[in-house]
């Protein structure tokens, strides 16, 4: 589908993706939104109700996004370390598919609402709780070292893939799944017992 066949609303946070993600949410005016749409200001309030609605939307499509991708996993039968890796490699695609609106939902998502700003920090909670699960099973099955903290481990992964949308560049030299491995090799070399290493 291009552009000019998107349903205009799909345009319209199309286009408040990529301003907010290149200007910041309030630096980016309804007149600014109407404009990079080719619209007159009033005809966008037809569409939406104010600039919080588009970045309310924006963030919850991209927590939709990285819930269908990662939660997914858990019933997939695989050794932890292996698990993490697949984890990675579906967080990072899912930034790297999404760059503007992943943009928004890491960095502009504080401007929320407090109703809105709630709903954002539960779903941090359960990505946090989503990989802190992955390391603790590594723990208790001898593939990741006993005496890792499994919250501090889930930081640091989360630190990880959360802030490639800072500098990765789609169509740049390497692609979501070089990062990905880059990433877990490097993580993962620290985390595996010498146990699940041999293995």
């Amino acid at each position: 589908m291009t552009e000019t066949t998107k349903p205009r609303r799909a345009q319209i946070l199309d286009s408040a993706s990529r301003l907010f993600s290149e200007r910041g949410y309030h630096a980016t005016s309804m007149r600014d939104l109407a404009g990079d749409l080719g619209m007159q200001g009033g005809s966008l309030y037809a569409h939406i109700s104010g600039k919080e609605e588009l970045l309310i939307e924006i963030v919850n499509v991209a927590s939709r996004q990285f819930d269908e991708a990662l939660f997914t996993l858990r019933d997939i039968q695989l050794p932890a370390d292996e698990k993490l890796r697949e984890a990675m490699h579906r967080h990072i695609r899912v930034v790297a598919d999404n760059m503007d609106s992943a943009t928004v939902f890491f960095h502009e998502w504080k401007h929320l609402s407090p109703e809105a700003y709630a709903r954002v920090t539960g779903w941090r909670d359960s990505i946090d709780a989503f990989y802190r699960e992955l390391i603790t099973r590594g723990i208790s099955e001898g593939t990741f070292r006993a005496d890792l903290d499994p919250r501090m481990t889930a930081y640091l992964v989360l630190s990880a893939v959360n802030w490639a949308y800072t500098w990765y560049r789609p169509g740049g030299p390497l692609t979501p799944g070089d990062v990905a491995d880059s990433f877990a090799d490097m993580l993962l070399g620290g985390l595996r017992s010498e146990i699940g290493s041999i293995a």
